[in-house]
């Protein structure tokens, strides 16, 4: 019996997604299936993979084009948040997976399908991120997952692929495993297993290597709009062309990767490499604007906040209870984080150098060590006093 006779397939044109097209119509008897490729910026053109598809014997491929949407949906609201997993990997890649989601319920409703596909396998993230997304989105809507059953290594999918006229883009001279969009790239698999091997310079794309960058530094001022980044010096962008022009300028001074060892959802250790050099220098700048027009309290409990944010985007919960009461606080701290930061980029390293804000709570009267100096010096010693109180009394009585 089928499991499914009309299913909506997150396509990629990647091996496990087009061996995914046949495998689900000659093994689990799905008679009909829509792929659905969504356009997140990956920089290359979806005619192909839409060819690729209808050949894997889909009835049709839906093109999606929603980089707005990941941007200002997805990748703002994080920025707001200074999400860095593992304070780290600014979650590039599950930044797009709710979005996906989202795209395979509407489709799936609009189609009339009665299931939704991945090609995900059973070790990584995006397996829960999927699921969890669609059972969120939609839990009556039936999840199927060939890659975490069909049991067949990788030689194996590609040869089963082969049978039906399906290529494998992977090569034994470039055996990395990637995923890319507009917010970066992510770099598995191959030598990279081993995490005492040094990534070679072909993997990455958007960044230089600094013996390859400018011998002059460049200067960047990024201007934000309650949390939101709005400017790149002075000129107003679109969101789309703001996150592409950091990219480029991010990664032709270095900027942006990343290698480090992440604990999986699963419970697995995987060494991974990434290129995000726009969403690690707006987030930087984000986080450095913040201290100049958040109150001490409020940026101390939001850094907590952000930790639990980025494991919950990691773990596939976007569109979870707790999530969605996180965003209602993150927004309120947003309201007076207008202001612009200005970046040095040079040999690798995006440093502030610079920011100043309408709302600013840095007073100079206040700050000042010169003639100009305000602040009220006697009450310190009275401050003093009632701040170390509990400690005193505490020695006193320990003697």
């Amino acid at each position: 019996m089928a499991r499914a006779k009309k299913v909506v397939l997150a396509y990629s044109g990647g091996v496990d997604t087009s061996v995914c097209i046949p495998y689900l119509k000659e093994e689990w008897g799905v008679q009909e299936v829509i792929a659905l490729a969504a356009d997140l910026g990956q920089g290359e053109e979806l005619g192909p993979i839409k060819a690729k598809a209808l050949k894997a014997g889909a009835a049709r491929c839906l093109v999606e084009d929603r980089k707005e949407s990941f941007v200002k949906d997805y990748a703002f609201p994080a920025i707001q948040a200074n999400a860095l997993y593992e304070n780290r990997y600014p979650l590039s890649t599950a930044l797009a997976r709710p979005l996906i989601a989202k795209l395979l319920v509407e489709a799936a409703a609009k189609y009339g399908a009665d299931a939704v596909a991945h090609g995900c396998t059973g070790k990584g993230n995006d397996q829960v991120r999927f699921d969890v997304s669609i059972m969120a989105l939609d839990p009556h809507l039936k999840v199927l997952a060939p890659a975490r059953e069909w049991g067949m290594s990788r030689e194996e999918t590609i040869a089963y692929g082969e049978k039906f006229g399906i290529t494998a883009p992977v090569k034994k001279s470039y055996p990395y495993s990637i995923d890319c969009n507009l917010l970066g790239r992510s770099i598995e698999a191959g030598p990279l297993e081993d995490p005492m091997t040094e990534p070679d310079e072909e993997v990455y794309a958007i960044t230089r290597a600094i013996f390859a960058t400018p011998d002059e530094p460049e200067y960047v001022e990024i201007g934000f709009e309650r949390g939101i980044p709005v400017t790149i010096n002075d000129e107003a962008l679109d969101s789309v062309t703001l996150i592409s022009r950091l990219n480029e300028l991010g990664g032709k001074h270095g900027v942006g990767r990343i290698d480090m060892v992440e604990n999986r959802v699963v419970g697995i250790k995987s060494r991974e490499i990434y290129e995000t050099p726009g969403l690690l220098l707006l987030i930087q700048a984000h986080r450095d604007l913040e201290t100049l027009t958040l109150t001490a309290d409020v940026t101390s409990y939001k850094r907590g906040i952000e930790h639990t944010y980025s494991n919950l985007v990691y773990g596939g919960l976007w569109y979870s209870p707790l999530k969605g009461a996180l965003d209602a606080f993150i927004a309120q701290t947003q309201e007076r984080v207008s202001g612009t930061v200005r970046i040095k980029l040079f040999k690798g390293n995006g440093t502030i150098v610079g920011r100043k804000s309408a709302n600013s709570l840095y007073a100079p009267d206040l700050a000042t060590y010169g003639v100009d100096d305000k602040f009220d010096h006697k009450a310190a010693e009275g401050f003093i006093y009632i701040w170390g109180l509990p400690t005193k009394v505490w020695s006193q009585i320990r003697v």
